[in-house]
């Protein structure tokens, strides 16, 4: 006797358990998230047989947690092979039934801190509330103090008053060596910041931060590392606009391209940011929120993207993933991630495999088209001219004004 769960979704034999109301529930969820029918298919499967199994060991439905999804895979993996993607399939199960209200969350004791994380969070809340800086600061200057902290105390006390200068040194010359010098030099501005915070405190009485040593880091030693504007239209022409993946893939590289917003901004991008009315952009950036001019052929392969490409979706991002589950990009990796395989798919050598060149791209055209460095950082968005200032080192143009003579006449 057959059994219908859902369209195209059917099993050989009745549910059976504790979970058989809510299959096919569960097979609705799946299908709005966008999974094909045979993945479908496959956790209805899975789903019907943990269902049953439930019922032979007699678990409760209210008691049900992902450690009963563990102990059946454990039980199927000593009978059959367990197919990819059966541990995901029941994980998925578990989360929709809890948030479905069917199990109750799983109550999980917190573990308890140690000491040099209880430092560490009261650093942070310091910055966050006393010092109100920006999320991002707080997110570079925690790990680095979080790693001092439990490198010189461990899982025992912390006591700042133990520190000297000599545990500062030491640490910083071991993480220096293998980090970035730019990486290495907020290593050394987030110990400067910490220790303040411990001084003021009155947790420590001397100047600790004096303490920390200068890292070498000598500003605009190199060329910004931009993609040409022909290799820029080689890889807009190469994508496939026929396919919703494709429309989605070209109005994101408009964005980067033509805006020069940080992949971030464009992952976070979200429906209400875009005012139609007026053709204009609101964009989250580093230093807050800022608004930009949506050119007619952005906007169009935005639109093209929504009307043609977009799956129906309560999420509010604009750019959402291709493949199930449907939701928008987890950060600044997932576009990163689209630019290096388009660059790939399309051959070019561009200078890096990243996000962050079309900003480059972007800056270095509006040099040779005659735009101000002032101009330039309104339109990238930055805090300080001295960021924009970099810019000027690709100017040939007028560089070449700049250099003198070779002593003894012309070579």
């Amino acid at each position: 006797m057959k059994n219908i769960i859902s369209d195209g979704v059917v099993l050989s034999r009745p549910l059976e358990g504790p979970l058989a109301a809510h299959i096919g529930s569960f097979a609705r969820w799946a299908d709005e998230q966008g999974y094909r029918l045979h993945s479908i298919h496959r956790q209805v499967l899975t789903a019907a047989r943990f269902s049953r199994w439930l019922g032979e060991n007699a678990v409760k439905l209210r008691s049900l947690s992902f450690q009963h999804a563990e102990r059946y895979l454990r039980y199927r993996r000593r009978r059959v092979q367990i197919r990819r993607g059966d541990a995901a399939g029941l994980r998925h199960l578990v989360e929709f039934l809890r948030r479905e209200g069917v199990i109750p969350g799983e109550k999980v004791a917190p573990p308890l801190p140690t000491g040099f994380e209880r430092c560490a969070k009261e650093y942070e809340r310091y910055l966050r509330e006393e010092r109100v800086l920006a999320t991002a600061t707080v997110l570079n200057y925690v790990p680095f103090v979080r790693c001092f902290l439990k490198d010189r105390f461990g899982d025992g006390t912390v006591k700042l008053s133990r520190l000297c200068a000599g545990d500062i040194i030491r640490f910083v010359q071991r993480q220096a060596r293998r980090l970035r010098p730019k990486r290495a030099k907020l290593l050394t501005t987030a110990l400067r910041s910490f220790f303040q915070y411990a001084r003021y405190r009155g947790e420590v009485t001397v100047d600790l931060a004096a303490a920390v040593p200068i890292v070498a880091n000598w500003s605009m030693t190199s060329l910004p590392r931009a993609i040409e504007p022909d290799q820029v239209q080689q890889l807009l022409t190469s994508i496939d606009r026929r396919t919703t993946s494709g429309r989605r893939d070209y109005a994101i590289l408009l964005l980067l391209a033509r805006l020069g917003l940080r992949s971030g901004a464009v992952a976070f991008l979200e429906l209400d940011d875009i005012d139609w009315n007026i053709g204009r952009v609101s964009v989250h950036g580093k230093n807050g929120r800022s608004e930009l001019p949506l050119s007619a052929e952005v906007g169009k392969a935005i639109a093209t993207y929504l009307r043609r490409g977009r799956p129906v979706s309560a999420c509010r991002r604009v750019f959402l993933r291709a493949r199930a589950p449907i939701c928008g990009f987890q950060g600044a990796s997932g576009i990163s991630s689209l630019v290096r395989h388009s660059l790939k798919r399309a051959g070019i050598n561009a200078p890096t495999c990243g996000a962050h060149q079309f900003r480059h791209g972007l800056a270095t055209e509006m040099l040779r088209q005659g735009a101000s460095l002032r101009e330039i950082g309104e339109v990238l968005g930055h805090h300080h001219p001295q960021t924009t200032s970099i810019y000027a080192k690709v100017d040939i143009t007028a560089l070449r004004t700049l250099a003198l003579p070779w002593p003894g006449g012309a070579r």
